[in-house]
């Protein structure tokens, strides 16, 4: 599978960005999309297929975590990325806020 088609969808580079440093419920993913749990477990399951999120089962729940050795040298353009769009909405909220 190639990983640059899978993560050039934008759900699962939210997905990705959501589980990088922390392992989520999948039912906590679902919580931040605006599209049915059904949609959001697609993608993950894209996601597992392709290497790039582990996943731990409790019980009935299951946890994900990013895969960044799935991701290869992906991963730092990826934090790199989600840095510049941090930057960029601080820079906004200075602005929001000085008005």
């Amino acid at each position: 599978m190639d990983v640059v088609k899978v993560i050039a969808e934008p759900r699962r580079r939210e997905i990705l960005r959501l589980c990088w440093r922390d392992e989520l419920s999948a039912g906590d993913l679902a919580d931040a999309f605006d599209v049915t749990f059904g949609a959001v477990s697609q993608h993950l399951k894209v996601l597992r297929d392709a290497n790039l999120v582990t996943v731990r089962r409790d019980g009935t729940r299951r946890f994900y975590r990013a895969n960044r050795d799935g991701l290869g040298p992906l991963a730092a353009y990826l934090e790199e990325m989600w840095a510049v769009q941090l930057d960029r909405l601080a820079g906004l909220a200075e602005a929001v806020e000085e008005a």
